[in-house]
């Protein structure tokens, strides 16, 4: 590790390469065998401070001017953790009035018994034994009844997620 010493006309130089404008950097080039933060503490411990500004920082930067079609758009306000926020905008439908599908007994099917003509809704659980499927006659190209394709088939707008409501 070496000692630097600084004597009466390093300090001069360092002085004047300061009051000059140059970096902390080219001080410690120019005088040599000294290293940046050195000239920086010496500068610091001198109470060296305002020095010349280098000619090209010595002006500001001109800015550059905003294209006139830019407008900013106020965001809306949100506090807190909101990544699991509910964000619902949609009108609450009222709830479809249930309508019972009485199925006949006569009409019920059993798995085996299901054809391509036959309705193939599911009713029940499948593990008990009173399971049975609805076997009305299917429409044209789907395995359900005019009824069931209703319920199965829905319009994509219908299916809009609306807010789970709570338990009464």
């Amino acid at each position: 590790m070496t000692v630097i010493t600084w004597t009466d006309d390093r300090v001069e130089q360092l002085k004047k390469l300061w009051e000059g404008g140059l970096s902390a950097s080219q001080i410690a080039a120019e005088l040599g065998n000294v290293t940046r933060n050195a000239v920086i503490g010496k500068v610091h411990r001198l109470g060296l401070s305002g020095r010349a500004k280098s000619p090209s920082s010595a002006a500001p930067r001109p800015r550059k001017p905003r294209p006139a079609q830019m407008v900013r758009m106020p965001r809306p306000v949100a506090r807190g953790n909101t990544a699991l926020a509910h964000n619902y905008d949609v009108e609450m439908e009222p709830d479809p009035i249930a309508v019972d599908n009485v199925i006949p007994i006569s009409q019920r099917l059993q798995l085996v018994e299901l054809s391509d003509a036959t309705c193939h809704w599911p009713v029940g659980d499948p593990a008990s034994s009173d399971f049975y499927f609805c076997g009305g006659k299917a429409v044209a190209g789907a395995p359900y009844c005019a009824h069931h394709s209703r319920i199965a088939y829905q319009p994509a707008a219908d299916r809009r997620r609306t807010a789970p409501k709570p338990p009464r």
